[in-house]
């Protein structure tokens, strides 16, 4: 009984050891195994000092540009208004430098230069998009306090990490230069559109207008029809004119805004004028235009809703080729011009692999790797002394060597 209440204290003992961390016992060890210790420190400071001298050198190149700044527009000026309350409200506004840096990130310029340098081959990348991680991998886009925007990229070749920098640059002024990215652009990208869709409908009703004088033989009205034609054509361009500036109005601002009611106050009063031409009794050849046509003949009818059409069409090309004209000059005097600050140029000194940091960081990782490997035997060689843990080790030894 002496003997078993003994081991059962023995075993208590060791455990309560084991349970507690001491100071002593970490020198101990380390003492103990210093050999051991200094030879995983030893061959990782050797692994390390090897790949630092065989590694592939890294050499950086940079650019630095200046992004263009937003123009005072009606929009920025009411943000400015505002500015108080959303700070208030914790909504951040991002800088134009922010909206550049997200342009350079794009998959776009990314696919331009992976295949301008072939950077798939390069990388051995076997899917485009390996290509794509490796590259952002090794480009640095960074905005700094002052506006400037920093382009850095990673490269075995200083030679290509500069033009890979330049290529950036390049990419992106391109980007920028067919991006509506100002209102004057959005305006411009507007009316481009309803030009192309007035030049289809006036060929349109030409075309129209040639077949009828062909069916009826009506080659020329008198004229004072012929001026009322122009007259309500005008109104309707004019009416239609503004309505389509209108519309280009609203992708900016607001119905609140003094030049959008000034062009609906506008639009109003062309209405009420053609409408009280188009009521005008006093007028016998209005009857030509729809109004009541008892007194003209058929064939003049048609022609004249032919020519009619035709006059709208023309003038309302007209007005909307003097507001696209406009929008080009706005948008070209708001042009967001990217500025390069320093061009990239091959760098002449090495960025990479820190010999230093290398060997350091290897020597450490194997100071850890003998510590921990020689906890692990002190651990081991404790247990072994408690008979529980002796029979379980015991075990284990014996079911590794029935598997070898």
């Amino acid at each position: 009984m002496a003997t078993i209440q003994q081991i059962n204290q023995e075993d208590e003992s060791l455990r309560s050891k084991g349970d507690r961390i001491d100071f002593f016992d970490i020198l101990l060890l380390v003492s103990d195994a210093r050999k051991s210790i200094a030879v995983w420190t030893l061959a990782f400071l050797c692994l390390g000092v090897l790949y630092s001298l065989f590694a592939n050198p890294v050499f950086t190149a940079a650019a630095i540009i200046l992004p263009p700044q937003q123009g005072q527009s009606f929009s920025a000026k009411m943000m400015e208004q505002l500015s108080p309350l959303m700070a208030l409200s914790g909504a951040g506004m991002k800088s134009p430098a922010d909206m550049y840096i997200g342009i350079l990130e794009s998959r776009t310029i990314a696919d331009h230069l992976i295949e301008k340098f072939q950077l798939q081959q390069l990388y051995k990348a076997k899917k485009m998009e390996d290509a794509r991680i490796a590259l952002r991998r090794n480009s640095r886009f960074l905005a700094s306090k002052d506006g400037l925007i920093h382009i850095t990229v990673d490269d075995g070749d200083p030679k290509r990490a500069s033009e890979m920098v330049n290529a950036y640059v390049d990419e992106l002024y391109s980007m920028n230069s067919h991006l509506a990215i100002t209102e004057a652009a959005q305006r411009r990208v507007f009316f481009d559109q309803e030009l192309a869709d007035e030049k289809n409908a006036l060929t349109t009703a030409e075309e129209d207008l040639k077949r009828t004088a062909e069916k009826t033989g009506i080659v020329q009205l008198g004229g004072q029809a012929e001026s009322i034609v122009a007259a309500l054509a005008r109104l309707r361009a004019e009416i239609a004119s503004r309505e389509v500036q209108l519309s280009a109005m609203r992708t900016f601002a607001t119905d609140e805004n003094p030049d959008a009611v000034r062009v609906q106050e506008e639009i109003s009063s062309l209405r009420n004028q053609l409408s009280k031409l188009e009521g005008d009794p006093r007028n016998p050849q209005l009857s030509a235009l729809g109004i009541p046509a008892g007194r003209v003949p058929a064939i003049t009818l048609e022609y004249l809703r032919k020519l009619r059409e035709v006059k709208y069409h023309e003038s309302l090309f007209e007005l909307l080729s003097k507001q696209y004209e406009a929008a080009r000059i706005d948008e070209a005097k708001a042009a967001p011009i990217i500025q390069v600050v320093d061009r990239a140029i091959p760098p002449d000194k090495k960025s990479g692999p820190h010999r230093i940091l290398i060997t350091l960081g290897c020597g450490f990782i194997g100071l850890f790797v003998g510590f921990v490997l020689a906890a692990i035997t002190q651990a081991l060689r404790r247990a072994a002394e408690i008979p529980e843990y002796a029979i379980k080790l015991a075990r284990i030894r014996s079911g590794f060597s029935l598997i070898r």
